[in-house]
């Protein structure tokens, strides 16, 4: 099951699923109040956890699954998989962290200057371009076009709902009681997520490591997909 990031949704993962259906039935959802879903209870990751809870035992009842999330949609399995261990096989974080603000960012400042930005564009497939250019690697324009079709699914609600989520993170206090196979990846170009906040998770976790993949920003599986699938199976074919 495959967790999209903030400004996602699940056709971003269109250059994963080909390579990953060869091995596995593959979900990539629309995240609450994404694309086609319902909104989520309220702006805390025990709702968005719930959700995620919730859709795998739908699709698969009898087995847990892979669970792999993308920046926001990284946190929301953490979050997941603590809380519902039994329902996560294996766990590969991309682009995340163990907590937001890791670099003294300011919760309030963060958020307010993302709805100002919000509010000058008019809606989030319209701030898209902006915002994701901003993201990408510094080989990586060609990626944006693709990023954007994904943020352009966003509705403006489900963006807000989980904007006020994301700034209450921080699972430095559950990851050391993960205990599943984890894999972290991040490009070593990421300034949103760069590989400090990784190698923070990978020491938190008692059954984690690390994979770097050079030449990489934020948009890392768009930027970079083959590198991705190749690390995403091999640790699928560990477990």
């Amino acid at each position: 099951m495959l967790l999209h990031g903030l400004g996602g949704s699940r056709i971003a993962w269109r250059p994963q699923l080909p390579a990953l259906a060869a091995s596995h039935r593959v979900i990539a959802w629309d995240g609450p109040g994404y694309g086609l879903s319902a909104p989520a209870a309220g702006p805390t990751f025990d709702a968005y956890s719930d959700r995620a809870a919730e859709l795998i035992r739908t699709v698969s009842p009898d087995a847990p699954v892979d669970l792999v999330g993308m920046s926001f949609g990284g946190m929301i399995a953490q979050y997941t998989t603590f809380r519902f261990p039994e329902l996560v096989r294996s766990l590969t974080l991309l682009c995340t962290s163990p907590a937001f603000g890791l670099d003294g960012t300011d919760p309030v400042a963060w958020r307010a200057a993302r709805l100002a930005g919000l509010e000058e564009f008019g809606s989030p497939g319209a701030a898209a371009p902006a915002i994701l250019a901003a993201l990408a690697g510094p080989h990586a324009a060609h990626v944006v076009p693709e990023a954007v079709q994904a943020m352009e699914r966003v509705p403006m609600d489900g963006l807000l709902n989980a904007l006020a989520t994301i700034t209450t993170h921080d699972s430095r206090a559950i990851l050391p009681r993960i205990t599943v196979p984890t894999l972290v990846v991040v490009g070593a170009d990421d300034d949103e997520t760069p590989p400090s906040y990784a190698q923070a998770i990978v020491d938190l976790m008692p059954n984690a490591r690390l994979a770097i993949i050079a030449d990489a920003g934020h948009l890392l599986n768009l930027e970079a997909p083959d590198q991705v699938n190749e690390v995403i199976l091999q640790h699928w074919e560990r477990t």
